[in-house]
Parts: C-alpha cells; sequence; structure tokens
C-alpha cells in the first residue's frame, strides 16, 4: 500500500511528519508523491492560527472525494486533532482515524485499524516516554536534519494553544539525543536543528545536562558542521546560552527570539512574562557577544486591547532593533485560551493595516542588511538546486540566508566560499570564491 503525508505547519509538524514517514516505511509502506496516487493520506495538523485551521478543512473537504470514489483510508494527526478530539468525528465523519502529536507512534495501528472498517482514535498524553521521541530515518541522504530534546509548554502564553494540544514540558534526555545526532552524522547530516517549543527552558531543574551543556556536547560530534536551535523564549535566555554563541564554532550566528508585541501593557496581557526593555537587554548582550548575529523574531498585530501607541510601540521596536527578518501575523483567537475572553477587539480593517505597514517597514530592513553583505565573502552550505536556474545551486549562509549561485550538483552537502554580488529582499546572490571555482 502507498501512503502520503500533507502536512501543514511549522518544523515540529514537518519533523512529526518525518518520524511517520519512518514509522511507515519500516513496516512495509511505500510513499506516494502526490495524494491521489496513495492509498492512505494523512493530513499532519497545525491549529497556531485561524488560517491554518480554514486551510485544514478546505483540504479535507478537497480530500473527501477520494474516500468516497476510491476508498482511501483518510487520517487526521497533529494540533487540530488533538484540540478537537473526539468532537472531529461529527466535522469529519469520513474519516478513519485520528491521533494527537503525542500518539503518532501508533500511526501504523490506526492504518491497520481502518483496514479492517473500524475507525481508530487517540488522543492520549504519554508523558516523556520513549516513544515520544521517534529517530527517524530517511530513506534518503540528508544534508539537514531535526532533532527534537522537548516537547510542551508551561508558559501559556495567553494567546497560544500549544499547552493545550502539546501538554506539558518534557525534555528528552541527553544521551538519546547525543545518540540520535552521531546517528544522523555518520549518515552524512552536516546540519542538526534542536526543535522545542522552548528550548531555552530544556531540562529546568532535572538531573541532566542544561541547555547550553548539551550544546557544547554537540559541537564535539565529528561530521555536523552546523548547529542551529527553535524556538527560544526571551524570559528564558539566560547568561549561559548567550555565551554559546562566538564561543562553539558549530553553534550557527543566528537566533529566533520572538517579541510578540512592543508594549508592556500588551505583554502583560499576552501573559509574555519580560518587559520591552529586558528582551532589547538581552538582544544587546547577544551582539555585544556575537557581533554579526541574525535575529529574527515574530510579532502579532491587532491583539485584544492593542490601540494605535501600542502598535507603534512595536514599530518603534522594530525600528530600533533592526531584525534581519519577521515573522508577523494579525491576532487569531483560539478557543481554550485566555486571550480568546479579552475585551478591547481590534477591527479587522485597522488589524489588516497595522500589519502592512509592519511588513513594509520590515521588508526596508531586510533589504538595507541584505545590500550590506554586497562584496563579503561567506561560508555556505550548498543545499540543492536553485529554483531560479537550472545552472544555479542554493544554500545557507551561517546566518540562515538563501544564497543562489552558479555552480554544480556535486557540491550540495559541502560548504564552499561565496561572494555576495547582489542582495534582494528575500534572497541573495553570489559568486564562487576559492578552489571551488574550478
Amino acid at each position: 500500500m502507498k501512503f502520503h503525508i500533507e502536512t501543514l505547519g511549522c518544523q515540529m509538524n514537518e519533523h512529526d511528519s518525518e518520524k511517520m514517514y519512518h514509522l511507515l516505511r519500516i513496516s512495509g509502506f511505500e510513499p506516494a508523491d502526490i495524494a491521489a496516487d496513495a492509498d492512505i493520506v494523512i493530513v499532519n495538523t497545525c491549529s497556531i492560527r485561524k488560517k491554518a485551521e480554514e486551510k485544514f478543512y478546505s483540504l479535507m473537504g478537497r480530500l473527501r472525494w477520494m474516500k468516497e470514489k476510491k476508498g482511501t483510508i483518510l487520517g487526521v494527526t497533529g494540533c487540530i486533532a488533538q484540540m478537537e478530539k473526539e468532537a472531529i468525528q461529527k466535522r469529519l465523519p469520513f474519516i478513519d482515524f485520528s491521533l494527537g502529536p503525542s500518539n503518532i507512534h501508533k500511526i501504523g495501528q490506526a492504518i491497520e485499524t481502518a483496514s479492517r472498517h473500524k475507525r481508530f482514535f487517540d488522543f492520549s498524553e504519554n508523558g516523556c516516554t520513549s516513544l515520544s521521541f521517534i529517530k527517524p530515518e530517511s530513506a534518503k541522504a540528508e544534508i539537514k536534519a531535526y532533532t527534537t530534546i522537548m516537547k510542551g509548554c508551561n508558559n501559556f502564553c495567553s494567546y497560544c494553544i500549544v499547552p493545550y494540544v502539546r501538554g506539558r514540558e518534557a525534555s528528552r534526555h541527553s544521551a538519546d539525543i547525543l545518540d540520535e545526532v552521531r546517528s544522523r552524522a555518520s549518515a552524512g547530516v552536516k546540519e542538526v536543528t534542536l526543535l522545542g517549543q522552548n528550548v531555552n527552558s530544556y531540562n529546568k531543574g532535572q538531573n541532566d545536562m542544561t541547555f547550553p551543556e548539551l550544546l557544547a556536547a554537540i559541537n564535539g560530534i565529528e561530521g555536523i558542521e552546523r548547529i542551529r536551535f527553535v524556538t527560544s523564549h526571551p524570559k528564558d535566555l539566560s547568561a549561559e546560552l548567550i555565551d554559546c554563541f562566538g564561543k562553539l564554532e558549530k553553534l550557527c550566528e543566528q537566533i529566533h527570539l520572538p517579541f510578540q508585541a512592543g508594549s508592556d501593557r500588551i505583554l502583560n496581557l499576552m501573559n509574555r512574562k519580560y518587559t520591552i526593555e529586558e528582551y532589547k537587554e538581552k538582544v544587546g548582550r547577544l551582539r555585544e557577544r556575537c557581533a554579526d548575529i541574525a535575529i529574527t523574531s515574530d510579532c502579532i498585530v491587532g491583539f485584544p486591547g492593542e490601540d494605535d501607541a501600542a502598535f507603534e510601540a512595536s514599530m518603534n521596536l522594530v525600528s530600533d532593533i533592526h531584525f534581519d527578518g519577521l515573522f508577523s501575523f494579525i491576532y487569531s483567537p483560539r478557543k481554550h485560551t485566555a486571550a480568546s475572553t479579552l475585551p478591547g477587539t481590534v477591527p479587522r480593517g485597522a488589524a489588516t493595516e497595522r500589519l502592512k505597514r509592519l511588513q513594509e517597514a520590515q521588508k526596508a530592513i531586510t533589504l538595507r542588511k541584505h545590500k550590506a553583505m554586497e562584496g563579503r565573502v561567506t561560508e555556505v552550505l550548498v543545499e540543492g538546486p536553485s529554483k531560479n536556474s537550472s545552472e544555479e545551486v542554493m544554500g545557507r549562509t551561517r546566518t540562515n540566508k538563501i544564497v543562489n549561485f552558479v555552480g554544480k550538483q556535486e557540491m550540495v552537502g559541502t560548504l564552499v566560499n561565496v561572494e555576495i554580488t547582489r542582495g534582494y529582499a528575500n534572497s541573495l546572490k553570489g559568486e564562487l570564491r576559492g578552489a571551488e571555482q574550478g
């Protein structure tokens, strides 16, 4: 039987899909490139914003014909599955199974049950067991890989559904993480990204490595050339973690540090547990420790109670800090969250206009930063063919910027020196320098 996985959402969902892919492959199932060619279609969902939820239900409407015409087994996994639980059967009566994020290790059991024309649903929590951290192994050579180091979140930001769908924080033992990274390195992986809802709080209060100690241990693994991590919460960004930048040679000069709002009043409503001054102070320490560090962030506009002054505070923060990139969104109320009951709803039109202003400001900043790189020679990890030209390849700098340049496919997986010749809004253009030119 052939399977196809549609992944909606973030890197953590991508990694969960990777795990299911591995489990199904070793169980004898074959992957299909498109849903229409599959006997089993799994939709791995995200519920972080309303738009993602709407996209999911629209997709399921399109997939329903496969169930009715071909008898395709349809399953739903991920955060929407966990949020809706058994109620999803009423909204989608044609699906065969549904699993929460903590239960994807049961994907084979779910399919086997569905093949007997019985439905399978499981949304139970399994804590921090070995089953929570499946070690995926790809059938093809990989250059980059994700490794989950923890799951869940204890922060309960008032707008966020994560603690309700992924549970409370549970950290994976460092020995297990290091074994997985060594295994991936021996398989040819050059770059590893450590994943967690809040990696900064890894192993808090536990008798195991701290997060900075874990980074140092991975830094010593032969074969790994680059280390990244997401996502960081500003309140848990410790001095020890900041000191890792510039000290650990494999730790890339890049961090994603969401600020979410530039107003302390809005941050308090969001239950973020830091002030803007504290945020700016930590950014200052990062740049003092590592001058070339690239800092990206998240920002929500139109949060309940956000007036013009609060929005201008976010604009001012973006102007002051000069982020390398910014993921910005209009506030999307999520059920179960505290923010969904807050007064002071911002009209959609006003929120849309604010988002446009914010994104235009950040786009200009990013372009200036990219233009400033022109003439610089930087290290690039070649990832694959460029989308721009069959004669070009693409890769990323240590600061996670995309570079397109003329090169050979044999370079994929190698580190090369590239001179940046043009800076664009979303990427860089370059030319090979050094021995690779020949």
